[in-house]
């Protein structure tokens, strides 16, 4: 069996909204193993972003606690978390966050400048661009290309530090469904070939069939599991 790279231990997670306080989490426990290909689903306000911004450690629970390879993001500092996250977690965001004043190869590349000890060449964003089918507009700004073709910079941009494991939050919401289907095909490729560990939300039942795992939340509360007999897992 895979080793658990992943933990939420019994998560609670808090926000105030005025005098209100909203629970978005409430006691979620959950692991993740190397290699698994993880859909988290449920309706618009269930927590599945919560549960991924958490997980990148994009954000901290307000009680329990979340783990990467046995480490407790809670506890590091903000510069220790910024680390992990440069070079252990990929993300992918379903509003593509591109930097627009940068071509396609930059945009790839921009995650690797951030700290000299991780810094790829520009051979590794090449390589990825090919990977993911845009080798030939990698010096194109972003706003010259489709939806799909953004997406799949951002794709690229996740794996440049070859990240133990990749976010995906809702990656096919903003894209029409043969262009969102293509985008999770892109995905489960990379995860079959490369064995990148990919944790997803999504609210789309044909998106959902394509994962290994399926976990629903709702009202911050996970209340099924399903795991599904997939042939092509990475072994």
């Amino acid at each position: 069996m895979k080793s658990e790279i992943l933990r939420y231990e019994n998560v609670y997670k808090q926000y105030k909204l005025g005098e209100t306080v909203i629970e978005a989490l409430s006691g979620v426990t959950l692991s993740v193993r190397a290699g698994e290909f993880t859909a988290i689903v449920g309706p618009s306000g269930s927590g599945k972003s919560t549960l991924l911004h958490l997980g990148a450690g994009l954000d901290r629970p307000t009680n329990g606690s979340v783990s990467l390879a046995g480490k407790d993001l809670h506890k590091m500092k903000d510069e220790e978390l910024a680390r992990i996250r440069n070079h252990q977690i990929g993300f992918i965001f379903q509003t593509f966050n591109l930097i627009p004043v940068l071509t396609v190869q930059e945009n790839v590349e921009y995650p690797s400048l951030l700290y000299p000890e991780s810094r790829q060449n520009r051979k590794r964003a090449k390589e990825l661009l090919e990977l993911v089918g845009l080798s030939d507009q990698a010096e194109k700004r972003p706003n010259m290309l489709s939806g799909g073709q953004r997406q799949r910079v951002a794709i690229a941009r996740a794996l440049i530090n070859n990240p133990t494991i990749v976010f995906a939050d809702e990656p096919t919401a903003n894209l029409d469904h043969a262009t969102g289907e293509s985008i999770m095909d892109l995905l489960r490729k990379l995860n079959v070939e490369l064995g990148t560990t990919f944790l997803f939300s999504t609210h789309d039942p044909r998106i959902m069939e394509k994962a290994h795992r399926i976990i629903r939340i709702e009202d911050g509360k996970i209340t099924k599991e399903t795991t599904v007999s997939n042939k092509d897992m990475p072994l």
